[in-house]
């Protein structure tokens, strides 16, 4: 029988309360609240204010005001175009109330949007706040970088990158509807976690519309250096984006097979490439 695991020399004084989780060397492969010991029949202090601080940081994520105009700024001195959009719901107490609120356009954004003159775009990005402003502040900039080179590859024409604010996942099927794009992608901050209040999630729509069922979307989670890195990520996005095009289709009907060498198509290359510069292409 294997000895029992022992808690790191000196952690605990002699006469501690605190009772070590025979886990807690497993505590190093993961961010997840594991082998958090116990002093009686509770938490540790230790663990109880990290747990306070945890919770703390995810309600901040939820309420972090959208700083749409600092991300246009980084975007539009990158050479892209940029819009600003708001959807029905007017007001963070709104969108949080009211889910569906969230999964529309306001009128004014709308109008705003039906009259742009240069559309059908083949790809259209959208940034929406979702639960986590902070993850699409930290994330949605290098992930977008990372991507251009794919889009470029695939000959692909790019929307102006849409920020919206108060959205919900199928915003983003409105948005594209109103461009004409054949599909889109919404980077959103995820509901956080207590080990991940910057966590950015992208939702991706081939021929986007507002019938379109939650079914019908292919979903990229997790992006952050802790999680799937940029380049990760950006490769997974364009390989969807390529085998949508082939097949014309997204959702159920279209596995995300991207590590099957036979259905590599034309952006593993360019992926081969970012690795051996160290993720950067």
């Amino acid at each position: 029988m294997s000895k029992p695991v022992q808690p790191p020399a000196g952690k605990y004084p002699v006469g501690s309360s605190v009772h070590a989780n025979p886990w807690e060397s497993l505590r190093e492969f993961t961010a997840a609240r594991i082998a958090l010991g116990r002093a009686g029949s509770s938490l540790p202090t230790r663990e109880l204010l990290k747990f306070g601080l945890a919770h703390a940081q995810a309600r901040d994520a939820v309420h972090l005001p959208f700083d749409s105009e600092s991300l246009a700024q980084q975007l539009e001195a990158d050479g892209m175009t940029t819009l600003r959009v708001q959807s029905r719901a007017q007001n963070r107490e709104t969108y949080l109330c009211r889910p569906d609120l969230g999964r529309r356009l306001g009128d004014d954004s709308r109008r705003m949007l039906n009259a742009y003159p240069d559309k059908q775009a083949d790809i259209l990005l959208v940034i929406g706040d979702g639960l986590s402003s902070k993850a699409v502040h930290r994330q949605a900039v290098p992930f977008i970088r990372a991507l251009l080179p794919y889009l470029s590859l695939l000959g692909l024409k790019l929307a102006p990158v849409v920020l919206a604010h108060q959205s919900r996942v199928a915003l983003g099927d409105d948005i594209g509807a109103c461009l004409r794009a054949r599909a889109v992608a919404i980077l959103i901050g995820e509901r956080p976690g207590l080990s991940s209040p910057d966590s950015l999630g992208i939702y991706f729509t081939w021929e986007p519309h507002t019938r379109r069922l939650e079914s019908e979307r292919n979903c990229i989670s997790n992006i952050r250096p802790e999680g799937l890195d940029y380049p990760q990520a950006a490769f997974k996005l364009a390989w969807l984006l390529e085998h949508a095009g082939q097949r014309r289709l997204s959702g159920i009907e279209l596995k995300d097979e991207s590590d099957n060498p036979a259905l590599y198509g034309l952006v593993k290359p360019l992926f081969k490439q970012a690795e051996r510069l160290g993720g950067e292409i």
